[in-house]
Order: C-alpha cells, then structure tokens, then sequence
C-alpha cells in the first residue's frame, strides 16, 4: 500500500494488514447483500446467515487491531506509514459498523417474517437505497485497495442520495401512518430497516474520507464537498 521500504518485512507487514482488511470488507459486503435479500424473500434462513457472520466479522475487527499494534510498536512508523495504519484502524471499525447494521437488518426481517408480511407497504421503494449501499460499500474497498481518491469523493457524492431516498422514503412511510394508523407498526419497521441502510451508506462515506487522509494527510471529515475537491487537486 505505501512506498516501498528498506524493510521487505515491513512492506509485507503493510500489504498483510490490507490483505486482512479486505478478507473483512469482503465478508461485510456478503453480510449486506444477504440481509437484502432476506428481506426480499422474506427469508429466516438467509437472515440466519447473517447473524451467523457476525461473530466472524468481529474476530476479524480484532485480529486485524492486534496487527496494528504490532506493527506500530515494532516498526514506530512516520508520515504516510502512520498515516495508512491509522487509517486502517478507522476502516475497520466502519467495517464492523457496517457489519452490525446487516445483523440488525437481518435481526428485524426475522421478526418482520414472524408477525406475518408487511401489507400493502412500499417495501420496494427501499430496493434503491440498498443497492446504494451496497454499492458503496463495495467500491469504498477498491478504492481503498487503489488508493483512488477520485473514486473516494465520487462516494460522498453518492451518498448524499442515499440520504434522500431516506427523507423521502419517510415521508412516504409518514402519510401512510397518517392515514391508516393499522399501517404504524409495520412502518416503524421499514423506517428502521430505512434507517440501517442510510448508516451503511454513512460507513461508506467515512472510508473514502480515510483513503484520502491516507494520500493527501489531510483530515476532511466534517468537511464541505467543495472543500474536498479542492484538496484532492
């Protein structure tokens, strides 16, 4: 990932780290598409599935902190070294994040498939948001793998859309409580099914703000678009 060192060991400290990184972005990405599609079918048994990888995803979050920790201690990197394990440490915990928002996903389509089928909802309105996010998630780790922070604000940019499929999506879901109050309980689902999909696309977003700390040394979170561009220039 970073220049090439003196060390080969510590190069191939570096490339094992993002090795690991993406194995977890890999099966993050598998978690998400699963709970979509749970929900689609309305499938315990791809919910289960979920669930299931959660505790692999957080052994993974893990084993990839201790490697950070050996390398900093043994290694005591500089500049954009340090930058790049930094990083790394903030990626995998968006990761896990990202994660944990399929598992409760997957969690609720269980409880959805177990009170009976949400009727006469617009479930499908949310098929948009989640192929956003899933999107995302998934060119957020080539951009990471290419460093391409082109590629990175061409991600916040996406998820501004994401976000207002959400506002719309919950004025929708606001009218339909509105005017029939027996609709209430399953809009509150969807809204938290609505409201899970927007956080993935938020993990996505600060993993492409890292891929640019990582090359640029500059922090942009909390920053305007405009700003970013002109940054990355």
């Amino acid at each position: 990932m970073s220049e090439k060192h003196l060390s080969s060991q510590f190069d191939s400290d570096l490339n094992g780290i993002s090795s690991q990184l993406m194995e977890m972005g890999g099966l993050v990405e598998i978690q998400i598409q699963r709970a979509i599609e749970a929900l689609a079918r309305f499938s315990t048994v791809l919910a289960d599935e979920v669930v299931a990888d959660e505790d692999r995803v957080d052994a993974m979050e893990v084993t990839i902190d201790r490697a950070l920790t050996s390398v900093v201690a043994r290694r005591q990197p500089a500049a954009r070294d340090l930058r790049f394990l930094l990083a790394v440490s903030k990626i995998t915990t968006n990761l896990e994040r990202a994660g944990d928002e399929a598992h409760k996903i997957a969690r609720r389509v269980k409880s959805i498939v177990e009170g009976g089928e949400i009727r006469n909802m617009p479930i499908g309105d949310l098929h948009l948001a989640f192929d956003l996010a899933t999107d995302l998630i998934h060119r957020a780790l080539d951009a990471f793998a290419r460093l391409d922070v082109n590629a990175a604000v061409s991600i916040m940019k996406e998820d501004n859309i994401i976000d207002r499929e959400f506002k719309g999506f919950t004025r929708k879901l606001i009218t339909y409580m509105m005017e029939d109050p027996r609709t209430i309980s399953h809009s509150l689902d969807l809204l938290f099914l609505a409201k899970a999909v927007e956080r993935i696309g938020d993990h996505a977003k600060n993993i492409a703000e890292f891929i640019i700390y990582i090359v640029k040394g500059t922090d942009v979170r909390h920053s305007s678009l405009t700003h970013i561009e002109s940054v990355i220039q």
